[in-house]
């Protein structure tokens, strides 16, 4: 909950803005748009706020659960970028941060010397598991939602994500 609450919406009073200026069809489109970046903000506050515990935030908890979740526990740091749809600047920061607390290491590839591997260690499986418990039981900060909302927001944006050209489409 934000320190200072309004006492409007200011998504909608851009909205009445926007009709005056240009078009419904354009308040329509801005207001959506902007609807989702502060939806964005709320919960990325709410996620890093569950996990400021395990002393993690959301993009380094995603690359940890990414190693949780992989076969062999490690992955090459290209590899997490593709995964993460991240640049790789973003996967030495993410992934020196775990390292410097104990929840990754990084190792050399077995195959390509050029590659260097994160992998998950001992304390990183545990945090993972101690913080996935609380972001479970924290709804991921969506329980204002009902679940068959959760769902119909899921398949919206998909749709957004399969224009973009996020992933292969075969559905």
């Amino acid at each position: 909950m934000p320190s200072h609450q309004l006492p409007f919406d200011p998504i909608e009073e851009a909205r009445r803005h926007w009709e005056e200026r240009w078009s419904e069809e354009a308040a329509t489109e801005m207001v959506a748009v902007t609807s989702i970046m502060r939806v964005h903000q709320i919960l990325m506050a709410r996620l890093n706020e569950e996990l400021e515990p395990f002393g993690l935030t959301f993009p380094r908890y995603e690359a940890l659960m990414l190693l949780y979740l992989s076969r062999r526990g490690s992955l090459p740091l290209g590899k997490i970028g593709e995964r993460l749809q991240v640049h790789r600047t973003s996967v030495t920061n993410i992934v020196d941060k775990l390292e410097a607390d104990g929840l990754v290491r990084r190792v050399p590839h077995e195959e390509d010397r050029r590659a260097t591997l994160a992998e998950i260690t001992a304390a990183g499986r545990e945090t993972a598991q101690r913080a996935t418990a609380a972001l479970n039981a924290a709804a991921f900060g969506i329980d204002a939602l009902a679940g068959e909302d959760q769902e119909a927001v899921t398949a919206l944006l998909r749709a957004l994500r399969v224009d973009a050209g996020d992933f292969a489409d075969g559905a």
